[in-house]
């Protein structure tokens, strides 16, 4: 064929060399090191997330703006259309097997045309993320104030316009725009290999002269602890199973309900929550033996247990429906809520809320972190904004006061003042402004000090445990359901029941039953 021949065949043998190109990503060399450092090379990955014979491409045959001798397929970065599981959702995948996937103008462009399609046609998009930054010299000097970034598009939907969730798998370093891609998603699956920064050690030494490593800097330990990451996996085929189980719970669009499941029985025997729990207020437990109490099997997704720890939030299933857990947990600072923690609930909240998942709340909180650490880390903006945002939330709210509810704790756990649907407890609740041992020694402090000093440790010890028993009787939930403080005392193997229950009247149905598709969880 020659360069003027404008045959069909003529043209049809261009297109069809264009494209073998495009799929070289980069090269025998570039892919030989790419997967030298333990990584897949983006086709493969997407080969992996997505449904068999569903991949639907766009934008294969873009090139840099700026051309040289290397050639750049894609200009780093392939992105389209699949099936998971059966429902439409959008890739943006990174090729960081040519120029370490680095951003230039044509490669944004090609992404924030997947964003648009996504979020006008109403479907999950899934980030696949692995580039080093910004390009040089395609994004220097005046070529950056110029990219073709819109922040009303490519970071959120138009005003009034459904949100659609947003996935994102951190399968290597991820600096610039990877890590803006993710800073968006609703949810950031991590292989342990990887590390997640808005600039990385390369930029980093020579602009403060720290010198730091990839995993130093945004590894798994760093990106979960500042609540970056959700989960930490092993391999990518990990990574994408955990999208595909995340997105399962979730309708496609903030528009549409969410998909209900068959349901299953539940993980654990409800009736051991008898024992699970010690009666002791002091005694630790780990909540995520409840969770599996009150969830169908195989069925609850952690949500960042590396961030907040003394809150545990994960997606989960009751008789078939999604649903949102949050419990405190006993064996991390007794389950008190710090900054950190207050953060990670209110956005998991607003996760549910918007994508209509009903909120279950488990209390055993004995309040909030106090001190100068926890002034200094914004713990009353963080109990503001928490406390505000379970109020807004329209999705169907179920309490339930396992041992303890105590202080502004309980308020943040969705306690009656934040308009829970449903307020329940178990016949072990204590629920007050302070603990015992805190309230007794703040309200009765001179009356404590005159009797020491008066009559001495034996009458002093005497009188604190009078006190103690009169806090404790005052806290118990009698009363609280006598004055409807609460809905109901319910016995601890009757929760799962009750809970799915309260959330069938919340939402106006006849029950639980139905059909939805369900993902890989």
């Amino acid at each position: 064929m020659t360069a003027s021949d404008t045959s069909m065949d003529g043209r049809l043998a261009v297109l069809r060399e264009r494209r073998a190109r495009a799929l070289e990503m980069g090269g025998p060399e570039g892919l030989r090191k790419h997967r030298e450092s333990g990584r897949l090379p983006v086709r493969e990955r997407v080969d992996m997330l997505v449904d068999p014979d569903s991949w639907f491409e766009i934008g294969a045959l873009a090139l840099p703006e700026r051309r040289t001798a290397k050639h750049i397929p894609g200009d780093a970065v392939v992105t389209g259309f699949g099936l998971l599981d059966g429902r439409r959702i959008g890739v943006i995948g990174i090729d960081a097997s040519v120029v370490a996937g680095t951003t230039a103008p044509i490669s944004m462009r090609k992404q924030g045309r997947l964003i648009e399609h996504a979020q006008r046609h109403g479907f999950p998009l899934v980030l696949l993320c692995d580039a080093d930054g910004g390009r040089m010299p395609d994004v220097s000097g005046w070529r950056f104030s110029g990219l073709p970034l819109d922040f009303t598009s490519f970071l959120k939907p138009a005003p009034g316009a459904p949100v659609v969730p947003r996935a994102a798998a951190v399968l290597g370093p991820s600096y610039g725009d990877s890590a803006l891609h993710a800073s968006t998603a609703h949810y950031v699956v991590m292989i342990r290999s990887a590390s997640l920064a808005l600039s990385g050690p390369s930029v980093v030494e020579p602009a403060i002269g720290e010198k730091v490593t990839d995993d130093e800097l945004g590894g798994p330990a760093a990106a979960t602890e500042a609540g970056n990451a959700h989960l930490v996996v092993e391999t990518e085929a990990d990574a994408m199973d955990a999208i595909a189980a995340f997105l399962s719970y979730l309708p496609q669009n903030s528009s549409l309900p969410a998909p209900i499941a068959p349901a299953r029985p539940p993980g654990r025997d409800p009736s051991e929550l008898e024992t699970l729990v010690p009666t002791g207020s002091r005694a630790g437990y780990d909540m995520r033996d409840v969770f599996a109490c009150l969830a169908d099997e195989a069925s609850v997704l952690p949500w960042a247990d590396g961030w907040g720890s003394s809150l545990l939030t994960a997606l989960a299933r009751i008789e078939g429906r999604p649903v949102g857990l949050v419990g405190n947990q006993p064996i991390v600072r007794a389950g008190a809520l710090d900054p950190a923690a207050l953060a990670k609930e209110r956005a998991f909240v607003d996760l549910c809320d918007t994508f209509g998942l009903p909120l279950v709340f488990l209390h055993d909180v004995p309040g909030l972190m106090i001190g100068t650490q926890a002034e200094k880390a914004g713990i009353l903006h963080g109990y503001e904004a928490l406390v505000s945002r379970i109020s807004e939330a329209s999705v169907p709210k179920v309490g339930v006061v396992l041992r303890k509810a105590y202080g502004g704790g309980h308020f943040a756990m969705g306690g009656r003042p934040t308009q829970p649907d449903f307020l329940y407890a178990w016949p072990t609740a204590e629920l007050g402004f302070m603990a015992p041992e805190t309230g007794i020694r703040t309200i009765y402090r001179r009356r404590l000090e005159t009797v020491l000093a008066e009559q001495g440790p034996e009458a002093h010890a005497a009188l604190v445990e009078e006190l103690t028993a009169e806090w404790i009787s005052e806290a118990e939930p009698w009363e609280a359901a006598a004055h409807l403080s609460l809905d109901d005392v319910i016995e601890p193997a009757s929760t799962r029941h009750v809970v799915a229950t309260s959330i069938e009247i919340a939402l106006g149905g006849s029950g639980l039953g139905g059909s939805g598709l369900g993902g890989r969880a």
